[in-house]
């Protein structure tokens, strides 16, 4: 097992894997900016270090100051939580070279997957289904392109092959509008992330978005934790999710879960990553691969009992999966809300002191937060201050217990967007299941 394990992380992922750590007997460093010293995890953990002013770019960000934070601590690993540089193929690299283990998949795995044209390639090859496209990169021949599109025919959408997060994206409904849209995609994409390479797919109109769990060791034993649905989205970012997803055909179900499982050992696949899908019709279309721990993982936790971040530390100290995919079993099912510091009918960000914070309870009722009264929300980072999560042995139950969980909840000093979940849990289309990913916008008005 690994000794020490620095994270590299803030908030409430960096409370979440300090916990798994602590249950498997590994020691903690935590790293922090001079705006975080009073982060919960940072108060716990058994070594912090300050790694830089509250820029992330300074601090969170800063693969030198990681690296030599985990060298002055003689940590043996460093796991680098969800965002910030969890994706980051160079950064794994890096600490790899350095000596130390990066909790994660490899570098080459990262880049692989990181890259949309090379990844729905892999997947293509690997028999996981994906959205009718121009199979590649688009060149410049203005007449290639436009016959690429009659063929998978309107509306299409261009995508940056290095965007993410919702970014580097534009529909398009007529031919007309098909090679302005491309140049702009193209000069969006270099700008936003050095890389104007851009592909084409089929746009759905009503998709919902579907995500399969994964586990793998590379060492050839891979395993699903079954699907969720993120289809609450605001501006392609994740509001609310829930596991399992329902509605789904079980025969397509079947298929795509046994599909990621053996994409996972035929790219070699190491650690926890999710396959993002949409969902249309009862076929699934590949979109792309998180390599990391998901926000939203705790639902799938709950409803398999499998501790995926406590699997991740088991993987990088080399150990094989400690479950075998018939052990994997769905039981009940899960909500989770992301609460934020935020207005929830503006969204602009309300950081400041938390004066008072009582978090719900009851059978069946998890809050991930690292608040408590008196901490300060900073304005530098996310404005993600927690999620409330909650299991019951039907979607019924789970969903009172979510009612009741977010009318328990008590966060004065700053804003959240709770009344914003309140609202959610209560609509009629919601409860029914299988909202689409164009529906939360279209309630907001927005």
């Amino acid at each position: 097992m690994l000794d020490k394990v620095l994270i590299a992380n803030r908030g409430e992922i960096a409370l979440r894997i300090l916990r798994a750590c602590k249950e498997l007997g590994i020691k903690t460093v935590a790293v922090h900016s001079k705006a975080d010293r009073e982060l919960m995890h940072v108060r716990l953990a058994d070594e912090a270090v300050c790694i830089g002013p509250a820029p992330s770019a300074q601090s969170y960000l800063n693969i030198p100051a990681l690296i030599s934070a985990a060298e002055v601590t003689d940590s043996s690993a460093i796991h680098p939580g969800y965002g910030f540089l969890s994706e980051n193929a160079n950064f794994a690299e890096q600490v790899e070279r350095s000596g130390f283990v990066f909790i994660g998949p490899r570098a080459e795995t990262i880049r692989l997957m990181g890259d949309k044209v090379s990844a729905i390639e892999a997947m293509k090859k690997a028999g996981v289904p994906t959205v009718p496209g121009s199979d590649g990169p688009l060149g410049d021949d203005e007449s290639d392109n436009l016959a690429i599109a009659r063929r998978i025919g309107y509306p299409v959408i261009i995508k940056a092959a290095a965007g993410g997060g919702g970014r580097g994206m534009r529909v398009v409904h007529t031919e007309g509008h098909l090679l302005s849209a491309i140049n702009v995609t193209r000069t969006e994409a270099h700008a936003a992330f050095g890389d104007g390479t851009v592909y084409m797919e089929k746009f759905l109109e009503r998709p919902r978005h579907v995500e399969v769990q994964v586990l793998a060791d590379g060492q050839g034993n891979a395993i699903h934790l079954f699907d969720r649905d993120c289809s609450l989205q605001r501006r392609h970012q994740k509001v609310l999710e829930e596991a399992p997803a329902p509605g789904i055909d079980p025969e397509a179900r079947a298929k795509v879960l046994e599909a990621c499982r053996q994409a996972c050992i035929e790219i070699d696949y190491r650690g926890a990553g999710t396959f993002e899908f949409l969902y249309e019709d009862g076929r699934f279309f590949f979109i792309e691969m998180n390599t990391r721990v998901q926000v939203e993982h705790p639902v799938t936790e709950m409803v398999t009992g499998v501790d995926i971040v406590r699997e991740q530390l088991r993987i990088a100290s080399g150990l094989p999966l400690s479950i075998r995919q018939e052990d994997v079993k769905v039981n009940g099912h899960a909500f989770e809300c992301r609460i934020n510091a935020e207005d929830p009918r503006t969204f602009m960000p309300s950081p400041g002191k938390v004066t008072l914070y009582h978090p719900p309870g009851g059978l069946g009722i998890r809050m991930d937060s690292h608040l408590y009264t008196g901490y300060t929300v900073p304005p530098h980072y996310d404005s993600l201050i927690g999620k409330l999560i909650t299991w019951g042995d039907s979607r019924e139950i789970a969903l009172t217990r979510m009612r009741n969980g977010l009318d328990e909840l008590l966060v004065e000093g700053i804003k959240t967007n709770t009344d914003l979940h309140k609202d959610l849990v209560r609509d009629g289309h919601f409860q029914q299941g299988g909202v689409n990913i164009h529906y939360l916008e279209k309630k907001l008005g927005s």
